[in-house]
């Protein structure tokens, strides 16, 4: 394990990227997928990609031990390998730090496992070049019945319909699924968010997302259809209690930081050194 501390791994992460010297006038999009073991669904996820909507893919893949890494250099995505395991929030701070120093105006995150429909892509975009939204959610719940009949499994349901509703009043927003592998953001929130304090497991998601309301930013969410099949990815039982717990945590952490009752890296801003 490095023991660098986390500017400085942020810093080697953009000062790896390669220059880019083109941008498109109307903002450069560039859609990132952190990657794990896709090789089954990592081409049905990119072909749905609409032609001209994004100006690069990048793929950073997390130490699979299939074939992701040979299919996404000959669909030809810019491709990051992890020699290590990093973790679902480790593999995400590569990729936002690649896609900033890569010249992003806008980055959508997407799962190449093919469950989120990459086909509402520049709907999504759409949101933040209007400046209706800082941060747009892929929302897989329109209505129980089609989170159901789509194959969310029914426990999976029930808890994020009560984590969702517990952190739309515990945030002050509205968002109709929290928890979304589909995500769109403009430049200036992962500017802004210091993701290199946060942890590399799965409630990386749930520190983002109470970060950008904790700095002020707009989020909104529009429908996502999604798939639920064997290799779509999940986390089991155990893993997705954990994460439960740490986000409740999480708001926890939040109003503690709102309430000035204690402080937290998490919220720390660039220039607020003496955060503990």
């Amino acid at each position: 394990m490095s023991a660098d501390a986390p500017e400085t791994q942020q810093a080697d992460r953009i000062a790896a990227a390669p220059a880019i010297t083109t941008t498109r006038l109307d903002g450069r999009v560039i859609a990132v997928m952190p990657a794990y073991n896709a090789a089954s669904t990592l081409e049905k996820t990119v072909s749905d990609i609409p032609q001209g909507s994004v100006d690069e893919i990048i793929l950073v893949d997390d130490g699979s031990s299939d074939d992701t890494v040979e299919i996404a250099k000959r669909l030809g995505l810019t491709v990051i390998v992890h020699d290590q395991n990093q973790g679902y929030g480790g593999n995400q701070k590569t990729c936002y730090a690649r896609a900033l120093a890569a010249g992003a105006d806008y980055v959508v995150m997407i799962h190449p496992d093919y469950q989120y429909d990459s086909r509402v892509i520049p709907a999504a975009v759409e949101f933040l070049k209007l400046g209706i939204c800082d941060v747009v959610m892929g929302s897989r719940i329109r209505t129980r019945r089609e989170a159901i009949n789509g194959g969310m499994p029914g426990w999976k349901y029930l808890a994020n319909r009560f984590l969702t509703i517990t952190e739309n009043i515990a945030l002050g927003q509205n968002l109709g699924d929290f928890h979304s592998g589909f995500r769109a953001y403009r430049r200036e929130v992962l500017e802004t968010i210091p993701i290199e304090h946060n942890t590399n497991d799965f409630a990386f998601d749930s520190q983002f997302l109470a970060q950008a309301v904790y700095f002020g930013f707009k989020l909104g969410d529009i429908p996502v259809p999604v798939r639920y099949f064997d290799e779509a990815s999940s986390i089991n039982f155990r893993r997705s209690t954990k994460y439960g717990l740490t986000t409740l945590w999480i708001l926890c952490q939040f109003w503690l930081q709102k309430l000035k009752l204690a402080r937290f890296k998490i919220f720390r801003r660039p220039a607020d050194v003496s955060d503990s």
